[in-house]
């Protein structure tokens, strides 16, 4: 009775956290799109589409500098006036460094400056950017955030409202090629000045909730303010944790950078088609449209009668639950609450009453949240090894994610019952929670935007627990199931919807970050299931079935075509001139196998080889005979600097270069870089293998001057190139051979041009 009573445990509590995995995935707080037929003040999803549809045009590329941007320009500027805002184009250099990764980019951009409403003191500065990259029409990305400002201010209009502030919209330039607008903007030392608070609208897919993923620092009161302006929530301060420690910026980091405040607001759902010839309109969803208005017009309304420095304070820690939940608390109560929730379940551990059991059993219990979290971890990395080694790609699951993402979360089922037999009800339901207090004490002392999905939850179950272990005898009784089933409530809802979201930042390649934060909220219910424990052999063969069910979901998902027409592989095809080596070639720069179609026509490598610091990667590589272009070249004056020396360089590009490169060796000892008014300090510690890469991606860079200082006066070996957005006409036999499940990313096709210039 007992073996079936737990089976029937874990079936149920099995179909509990699904349920709960389901609501967290489903109620992301996304509302229904308004219609045209919605009132003129409210934000209507119908019309900001509509309006994308006017302004897109022809759903072309339009980086920055091209024909087609300044077509866009135009057509966001009639936007403005046909709801009687004036504009003005504000035409400058933007520069803008990474001195950490190596990378330091200038070009000429115009951005659109929009005088929204009059008002006192400083503005609110609406942003989002018009340019996109060279191989996709940017639908989403971001002229879906130009579309959202531009229904905003007509819905804020049609509410005449007084507003305190100015209220300016800004629609920077040249945001893919550097952030260079908005660099270009904020370093008009007048412009910055005006600016109070900024609200910034981006995407990274085109699906999803509308996310609240950064603040300025000492954010309190505007997460306050965000959380009474709009109607769903969409947030968390893990988010802006983990942005922090990713490469990837926004116009709103130039913003933050020149230290001023305000929020950043993205979607992320359908990545694969980010940065792609599929980023267009019609893949966009209007509900995603409809609450990203509804957060930019929601806060703006609150800010036009807010005083800003009334927006002053420390930081906040929080979360959004289901959309409609939004605790938060002061993040200088983090650290005081987790220790109070952990000396709480202390306590409970040595007062409760429990059985006597030896050091061996204790350290058992003890390590149970451990074998969870690596088995679900481990388990889970075994299971797309196995579907990638069936498939031949890194990632199986990018196309066709459903037995992939059955067979994960399978392994988490797996590794919880893993730990099952391990102790009692009492010493499992103290372990798991005591290492969730231990875990939120950690976050808050050295992580704080990550300790909600700790303390949170620590905080419920340090009241629940302790109650039950003073009023109740047994832990197995049904007041004590009761209070443990209350305490997993909240940890499953905040773990298994972080670990839906998970999928969304990077499809299932990021498996590590879906099976762990899965397991920590499945972790919470194996004092449940301890309360009626299954006969080891009974335990044994479901362990064994459910692990067999994963392989073959990862099996399954290795057969399925890792690629399709919706989700295809992004591939770019290149024509590579070298002068250094004194041939041309064609690249395909992918990160995964090419298509058989492609060594149909040319005997590309079976290898990527890196052969040029001006591709992101290495590239599969065939012959394309003796170079074809003239490579760049540059006139040089050179002085005397201290103990070391300075270089003018005045490069010279073709009339057709959309960027042009210079790249300075690390071995060098560059320790200025001036250009074009700007100057820049490399890093010697660098993350970038090549050096410092200096580019001039606009049409006015065809010849640049810039001067670098150096602390040796060694001979130095430059790397001069140029990329062109397009190729050679006889490339069409690769675009002809290029399979529907295939889509050029990021720049797309170019032609590389590079030498070697040694001075």
């Amino acid at each position: 009775m007992e073996t079936s009573g737990g089976l029937l445990r874990v079936v149920l509590l099995t179909l509990v956290a699904a349920a709960i995995w389901f609501v967290g995935a489903t109620f992301d707080g996304l509302p229904a799109a308004r219609g045209l037929d919605a009132p003129p003040t409210d934000f209507s999803a119908a019309r900001a589409y509509a309006t994308l549809g006017r302004i897109l045009g022809p759903q072309v590329p339009h980086p920055v500098s091209s024909a087609a941007n300044k077509a866009i320009r135009d057509r966001v500027r009639a936007e403005f006036a046909t709801l009687g805002i004036k504009t003005d184009v504000y035409r400058a250099n933007g520069c803008n460094g990474r001195a950490a990764f190596g990378f330091f980019a200038c070009g000429t951009v115009e951005d659109i400056v929009a005088e929204v409403a009059p008002g006192q003191g400083k503005a609110i500065v609406l942003l989002a950017h018009y340019d996109s990259v060279p191989a996709g029409p940017g639908a989403a990305d971001d002229l879906s955030g130009v579309a959202t400002i531009l229904e905003a201010v007509r819905a804020l209009k049609a509410r005449a409202l007084a507003t305190q502030h100015p209220i300016i919209a800004v629609i920077t330039d040249g945001e893919e090629a550097g952030l260079l607008g908005a660099a270009a903007y904020a370093g008009n030392a007048a412009f910055r000045g005006n600016v109070g608070i900024a609200v910034n609208v981006e995407a990274r897919g085109n699906q999803g909730p509308s996310l609240l993923f950064q603040t300025s620092p000492g954010d309190e009161k505007l997460i306050d303010l965000y959380a009474k302006s709009v109607p769903e929530y969409a947030t968390s301060s893990l988010f802006a944790t983990i942005y922090r420690m990713l490469p990837n910026d926004t116009d709103f980091t130039i913003f933050l950078n020149k230290g001023l405040s305000g929020y950043n607001f993205a979607f992320i759902g359908e990545v694969a088609h980010y940065h792609t010839a599929l980023d267009r309109r019609e893949n966009l969803s209007q509900q995603t449209l409809q609450m990203h208005g509804d957060n930019l017009i929601g806060v703006v309304t609150s800010l036009i009668q807010t005083d800003f420095d009334s927006l002053q304070g420390g930081d906040a820690v929080y979360i959004s639950l289901v959309g409609h939940l939004l605790p938060r608390m002061p993040a200088s109560w983090a650290l005081p609450l987790a220790i109070l929730s952990l000396l709480a379940l202390a306590a409970t551990a040595w007062f409760s009453k429990g059985e006597v059991l030896g050091i061996g059993r204790r350290l058992a219990a003890f390590s149970i949240p451990l074998v969870v979290l690596v088995g679900a971890a481990v388990f889970g990395w075994l299971l797309h090894l196995i579907a990638s080694l069936v498939s031949g790609q890194s990632d199986p699951g990018y196309a066709h994610p459903l037995a992939l993402r059955i067979a994960l979360l399978l392994a988490v089922i797996a590794a919880t019952l893993l730990a099952l037999r391990t102790s009692t009800a009492r010493l499992t339901a103290l372990s798991v929670w005591l290492w969730i207090a231990v875990l939120a004490v950690a976050t808050a002392w050295f992580l704080p935007g990550f300790s909600p999905y700790f303390l949170f939850p620590a905080i419920v179950a340090a009241i629940l627990l302790a109650v039950q272990s003073r009023l109740m005898e047994s832990w197995t009784g049904g007041w004590a199931q009761l209070a443990i089933f209350g305490a997993a409530l909240s940890p499953l809802l905040i773990w298994l919807s972080l670990s839906a979201l998970s999928e969304s930042l990077q499809g299932l390649a990021l498996h590590p970050l879906i099976t762990v934060t899965a397991a920590f909220g499945a972790m919470t219910l194996l004092p449940l299931l301890a309360v009626h424990p299954m006969s080891r052999g009974m335990w044994q063969w479901m362990t064994i079935g459910i692990s067999t069910a994963a392989v073959v979901a990862a099996v399954i998902s290795g057969l399925q075509p890792a690629y399709s027409t919706i989700a295809p592989q992004r591939l770019n095809i290149n024509f590579i001139d070298d002068h250094v080596a004194g041939k041309a070639s064609w690249g395909l720069e992918t990160a995964a196998p090419i298509p058989a179609a492609f060594r149909a026509v040319m005997p590309f490598s079976d290898k990527p080889e890196q052969v040029t610091p001006l591709a992101r990667m290495g590239m599969y590589l065939a012959p394309a005979g003796e170079t074809r272009f003239d490579a760049p070249s540059a006139d040089a004056v050179i002085g005397p600097q201290g103990s070391g020396r300075t270089m003018t360089l005045t490069v010279h590009a073709s009339d057709s270069a959309n960027r042009v490169v210079v790249v300075v060796p690390k071995s060098a000892g560059l320790t200025k870089v001036e250009f074009r008014g700007q100057t820049f300090t490399p890093s010697p510690d660098s993350l970038n293998p090549a050096g410092t890469i200096i580019a001039c991606v606009t049409d006015d860079c065809r010849s640049m001057r810039l001067k670098l200082t150096f602390a040796t006066p060694a001979k130095v070996e430059f790397t001069l190139g140029e990329q062109t957005y397009g190729l050679p006409d006889d490339a069409a036999k690769l675009l002809h051979a290029r399979p529907a499940t295939t889509v050029a990313a990021q720049s797309g096709n170019t032609t590389i041009v590079f030498g070697k210039l040694t001075l």
